[in-house]
């Protein structure tokens, strides 16, 4: 059936319950896994207020801070997955929009599931900025299991 499961995660609670079924199904099929984290670019309105505030390197301590959180989060997720009996690739993603980062590293990697989170947006936040599982399920060319 799945032969290669993306799990795609933001290190949210309600990721790790995503990470949780993704891994689960993985073992039951017995599938490779690659956990993606992906980060967008910088703000350069957002980093400007920074150097207005005296931060030297705003770019740099920018990428460090990303970089940093991303592998907490791939960290975890790998912890979870060795927990669980299984070996995961984790990947970090950087300077794309969530869901461009997922689905590319879908297709690059040739997984054919992509496991994630839907973060349940509602009302005017839903409509004004959508939602990156919206946007994997509306684009994705593999099928998508979105996580409640």
């Amino acid at each position: 059936m799945y032969r290669r499961i993306l799990i795609a995660t933001d290190g949210s609670a309600l990721a790790r319950k995503a990470e949780t079924q993704g891994f689960s199904l993985a073992k039951e099929l017995q599938a490779s896994v690659i956990v993606v984290t992906v980060t967008d670019a910088w703000s350069a309105i957002e980093l400007a207020a920074q150097a207005q505030r005296g931060a030297k390197h705003p770019v740099e301590d920018y990428e460090k801070h990303v970089a940093a959180i991303a592998e907490r989060i791939l960290s975890a997720a790998s912890g979870l997955a060795k927990k669980m009996g299984l070996a995961c690739d984790t990947i970090h993603v950087k300077d794309e929009r969530p869901a461009e980062g997922i689905i590319k590293t879908a297709k690059t990697k040739e997984c054919d599931l992509i496991v994630m989170a839907s973060h349940g947006r509602r009302g005017l936040e839903r409509a004004l900025l959508g939602s990156q599982a919206n946007e994997v399920l509306a684009y994705s060319s593999v099928p998508v299991l979105v996580c409640k």
